[in-house]
C-alpha cells in the first residue's frame, strides 16, 4: 500500500453491489460429495437427483377407523334405513371387516365406513351412511408414486424431506460436502484471556466462525495472527487450501493494516474500501483462486461486512440460492442521517405489536459497540442515494439472522 494511500485514506469507495458481484465471480461451488445416512442429512444439499424406489403407501390402506366393505353393499343406507352387514374375517357380499387407520384394506373391499356411522346390533352391523368406491381408502401411490422424481440436486434437505426419503425406502443420500472456510483473526492487541492495558479480547473470529457454520459451511477458527507481514502471509498461504478465507482486522489503511497488501502481493484485491457504514475499511479479493474476505476489526463493522459478502459467498460455495432476509414493516421513531453514496445499516429495536411496529434506532454509529447488535432486532438499510430517513418513515427492518 502506498504512503499516499495511508495518508489520504479511502478517497474512493466501491459500492456494495459492485464489490459483492466481483467477489462472487471468484466463488466456485464445491464439487466434493459424500453419502450420509438420513439422520445426518438435515440441512445438507443434494448432489444427485432422487427418485422413489417404491410407492407410498405401497398397499391400499384405511384412512379412517371403521369397517372395510364393498361400497355397493351400502347403497341407499341412511339414518332411517341403515344397511345391515355381517362382521366377518374377510369381505364377501354383505360382509364387513373391522379396520383401523393405516390398516391394509382386505381383499374384496373397496371402501371404508367410518366407525361413527356404524352401530353394532344383535343381528349384525347397521351402516347408517352410504359410501362410494374408494371412499376413506388411501390408494397405492396416493402420497408418492413409485419411480416419481422427488428432489433435484441443489435442494437443501429439511426434516419433512428426510421423512419422505425414508418412507420410499431410502436410508442414505449423496450430498455436497460442506464448504471449508478458514477464519483468521489478526491484530497485535488481541488476546484470548483476560486483557491487560491496551489489549482486547478476540471476538470477531469467534463470531464470524459461528455465523459461517450457521450459513452451511465448516469453519476452522485459527489462533490470532499478529500484525506481521510474514505471519499474515503464512496464514493466508495455509488458508487457501480451503474453499474461502476470511480475515478480521488489519483491513484499513494504517501502518499495521497489512492484510490488503499481503493479499495484493499474493493474488488480487478486487475492492478495498466499501461504500457502506459501518465498515467501509473492508476488502475482497482472491489468492490462488480462493476468495478472501478482509473484514474490519470493529465488531459491528465486521458483522455487517460478513453478512454482505461472506454470507452470499458461503451460500454459493454450498450450492445454495442467494440468501434473503425476512423483513418487518415499521415506522421509524426518529430521523437517521446517511452520507450520500454510502449504504448505511442502522441497528433498530422493534417496538409495538401487530401492524403497529415501530423501529427505534439503537445506534447509527459506534462500529465497535458489539452489544448494540445484541440489543437490536434487525437493521434498516438506507440506500446510497439517500441522505437519511425522516422520523415516521415506513421502513423494512431486516432480520438478517432469521434465515441461514
Amino acid at each position: 500500500m502506498s504512503d499516499e494511500r495511508r495518508v489520504a485514506g479511502f478517497k474512493e469507495r466501491t459500492r456494495v453491489a459492485a464489490a459483492r458481484e466481483r467477489f462472487l465471480e471468484a466463488v466456485v461451488p464445491v464439487d466434493r460429495t459424500e453419502t450420509l445416512p438420513l439422520v445426518e442429512a438435515d440441512g445438507r444439499v443434494l448432489a444427485e437427483p432422487v427418485s422413489a424406489p417404491r410407492a407410498v403407501p405401497h398397499y391400499p390402506r384405511a384412512a379412517m377407523d371403521g369397517y372395510a366393505v364393498r361400497a355397493r353393499d351400502t347403497f341407499g343406507a341412511d339414518e332411517r334405513a341403515p344397511a345391515t352387514l355381517e362382521e366377518r374375517p374377510e369381505v364377501r357380499p354383505g360382509g364387513a371387516v373391522r379396520v383401523h387407520t393405516g390398516s391394509a384394506i382386505p381383499e374384496g373391499a373397496d371402501a371404508v365406513v367410518p366407525i361413527e356411522h356404524v352401530d353394532a346390533t344383535a343381528t349384525g352391523l347397521d351402516v347408517r351412511e352410504a359410501v362410494t368406491e374408494g371412499e376413506h381408502v388411501g390408494a397405492v401411490g396416493e402420497d408418492v408414486i413409485a419411480g416419481a422424481d422427488l428432489f433435484d440436486p441443489g435442494r437443501r434437505l429439511n426434516p419433512a424431506d428426510l421423512g419422505v426419503l425414508r418412507a420410499v425406502g431410502l436410508e442414505a443420500v449423496t450430498v455436497y460436502e460442506r464448504p471449508r472456510v478458514e477464519v483468521v483473526p489478526t491484530g497485535d492487541e488481541l488476546v484470548s484471556e483476560d486483557p491487560g492495558r491496551g489489549q482486547t479480547v478476540e471476538t470477531n473470529g469467534l463470531t464470524v466462525s459461528r455465523y459461517v457454520e450457521r450459513w452451511g459451511a465448516e469453519a476452522t477458527y485459527r489462533d490470532v495472527v499478529g500484525d506481521d507481514r510474514a505471519a499474515i502471509r503464512a496464514a493466508i498461504d495455509r488458508g487457501v487450501a480451503a474453499d474461502a478465507v476470511v480475515t478480521t482486522g488489519g483491513s484499513s489503511v494504517g501502518e499495521r493494516d497489512l492484510v490488503p497488501d499481503v493479499v495484493a502481493a499474493r493474488g488480487e484485491v478486487f475492492a478495498h474500501g466499501i461504500a457502506l457504514r459501518p465498515g467501509h475499511p473492508a476488502g475482497v479479493g482472491a489468492v490462488d483462486g480462493t476468495p478472501v474476505a478482509m473484514l474490519p476489526g470493529y465488531p459491528v463493522a465486521c458483522i455487517v461486512n460478513a453478512v454482505q459478502f461472506l454470507r452470499p459467498a458461503t451460500h454459493r460455495l454450498g450450492h445454495l440460492p442467494p440468501p434473503d432476509h425476512p423483513t418487518t414493516t415499521a415506522r421509524l421513531t426518529r430521523k437517521v442521517a446517511s452520507e450520500p453514496g454510502v449504504r448505511t445499516f442502522v441497528r433498530v429495536r422493534l417496538e409495538g405489536e401487530g401492524d403497529e411496529h415501530r423501529a427505534a434506532p439503537v445506534r447509527t454509529g459506534g462500529a465497535g459497540v458489539l452489544s448494540s447488535v445484541t440489543r437490536a432486532d434487525g437493521w434498516v438499510v438506507v440506500p446510497e442515494p439517500s441522505e437519511g430517513l425522516a422520523a415516521g418513515s415506513s421502513v423494512a427492518v431486516e432480520d438478517w439472522e432469521g434465515r441461514a
